[in-house]
């Protein structure tokens, strides 16, 4: 009896040992499966905001028709002067409205903290939240300091941002949108520079100084 008890008990540890092998086995790729499902669905959900951000430029096509670049008093936040007229920053306004990015309250609120990092182009002495985002130096200085810099000759891809500097040495800023120029690999943008929204094929129709992605 001796004999087959030892030959017994080290049996059944051998199997329990199987078994605890493979439970461990059976948690560790149901973990790895997990963290797979939760890297697709982060991934998606980025994706998701850039097609949200490229929409909601393409939806102001024939809604925004007018340049109107004169000062005027907003509410704050999420103040906008009407939607039927608007500069080209305010594309980028509207559309970042659509993934519930205020950036009238997000600009305004940086520059009450840093007003000494951001261009000193107009003389202004403290902030404006009328005026302070939709200018398009203030834009680039804060996607900057949000980490959303990207390589100028990076790939330009839909729902990034783009800011130009113009022959007359003005900026100007736009989104690239969701279809591409036929026969090309660039990507139209979707901006306003004096008839109101238009999704036109400009990427390379001015100098690029801006590159960011959300």
């Amino acid at each position: 009896m001796l004999e087959t008890r030892r030959y017994e008990e080290p049996s059944d540890f051998c199997v329990f040992h199987f078994f605890d092998d493979n439970l461990m086995r059976l948690r560790q790729n149901i973990l790895i499966f997990v963290l797979f499902i939760n890297a697709s669905s982060v991934i998606s959900q980025t994706h998701d905001v850039h097609v949200q951000i490229a929409q909601a430029a393409i939806d102001q096509v024939g809604v925004t028709t007018h340049y109107a670049p004169g000062y005027t008093r907003i509410p704050y936040p999420m103040g906008d002067i009407q939607l039927e007229s608007g500069v080209c920053s305010d594309v980028i306004i509207r559309a970042f409205r659509s993934i519930r990015v205020d950036l009238q309250k997000n600009v305004h609120e940086d520059m009450k903290n840093h007003f000494h990092v951001y261009p000193n182009i107009w003389g202004m002495k403290k902030p404006d939240s009328n005026i302070d985002h939709r200018r398009v130096p203030n834009l680039m200085k804060y996607f900057q300091r949000q980490g959303k810099e990207m390589p100028l000759h990076s790939e330009y891809k839909p729902g990034d941002i783009v800011a130009w500097r113009l022959k007359n040495g003005l900026h100007h800023i736009g989104i690239v949108s969701l279809k591409k120029v036929p026969h090309q690999t660039r990507y139209y943008i979707v901006h306003n520079i004096g008839a109101g929204a238009q999704e036109e094929d400009v990427l390379y129709s001015y100098t690029v100084i801006g590159h960011y992605r959300w």
